[in-house]
């Protein structure tokens, strides 16, 4: 009983969290009133899911708020083309 309501309560908290920065993100676009514009907020959020997918330990959070960890993550993954354009100022095929 106590494990299902502390999840009950950590589902409440997470989406009340969502609701409350009330911005809504496809991949690195933020959707508003319908339609995608390209947002850094969005674009950090992107980052960060393609570097989980390929094996870092990273928030969204982290990458908003910690640039130098942001360059580290896309010299690595700037390559990918979900991302390409997000880390395109860092990232340099030279």
């Amino acid at each position: 009983m106590a494990k299902a309501l502390g999840f009950v309560v950590a589902t409440m908290l997470l989406a009340s969290t969502a609701t409350a920065a009330g911005i809504v993100c496809r991949d690195e676009y933020q959707v508003v009133n319908g339609q995608e514009i390209s947002t850094p907020y969005c674009a950090d959020g992107n980052i960060a899911k393609v570097a989980r997918e390929s094996g870092w330990n990273v928030a969204d959070e982290q990458i908003r708020q910690n640039p130098n960890l942001k360059s580290e993550v896309c010299r690595h993954i700037g390559g990918d083309i979900r991302v390409r354009e997000d880390c395109d100022y860092e990232y340099r095929d030279d």
